[in-house]
């Protein structure tokens, strides 16, 4: 889930930058110190823009930079537990297969991949469902569910997100679209009409003689 957020920070300008333009200069290092990085413990900074100074800057003794707080907008992704995402996936490993979506990673387990027994074929970076044949490489798109989530503050991209696949309208997108279409087809044949049989002509009614 993606959302922006007016954000108040301090940014500390190194004495080598104190001679060139402020705006440029407060934007470029408040984009080094806070993208990628987690905010109030599970909010990624993906993107800061509108980067504006608020009031006098301030030193510290000893220390040759200057301190300057900013408020800027922030664009910021949070995963969620039983969240539906869409990514792609990015490698496969003889536990399973690991999907990017938007910043993050997270681990598809082979258990979680399709309701089939799956071999994995780690050289190829593929996996293929034994009965279903069904297969998974590196590029496909998929649709999964957040199961578990313990995101990193240090690292957010070492963050370890479990997903699954093995429910309804989950999977690989082909699968899903293949899963519509049967349905529709198998809605369609419900909904057939009825052969028509011909109406029986009615009976003449019998003429009253003539009186």
């Amino acid at each position: 889930m993606y959302y922006l957020d007016r954000r108040h920070d301090v940014v500390r300008i190194p004495p080598e930058r104190l001679g060139a333009e402020l705006s440029t200069t407060l934007t470029e290092l408040a984009q080094q110190q806070f993208e990628g990085k987690l905010v109030d413990g599970q909010n990624l900074v993906v993107l800061i823009r509108d980067v504006t100074p608020k009031g006098e800057g301030h030193i510290i003794h000893g220390d040759g930079g200057v301190y300057q707080e900013v408020e800027y907008e922030a664009l910021l992704s949070r995963a969620e537990i039983q969240e539906v995402v869409e990514g792609a996936v990015v490698e496969i490993r003889k536990f399973g297969a690991f999907v990017r979506f938007g910043p993050l990673d997270g681990l598809l387990h082979v258990s979680q991949v399709m309701d089939d027994r799956v071999n994995i074929d780690e050289h190829n970076q593929r996996l293929v469902g034994v009965e279903s044949k069904r297969d998974l490489k590196v590029g496909y798109k998929v649709r999964a569910r957040v199961v578990s989530l313990s995101l990193s503050e240090i690292s957010p991209r070492d963050s370890r997100i479990g997903l699954t696949m093995r429910q309804p309208g989950l999977g690989r997108l082909e699968w899903i679209e293949d899963a519509h279409k049967k349905a529709d087809e198998r809605g369609g044949a419900k909904k057939a009409p009825k052969k028509e049989t011909a109406a029986k002509p009615a009976a003449a009614a019998p003429s009253k003689a003539a009186s």
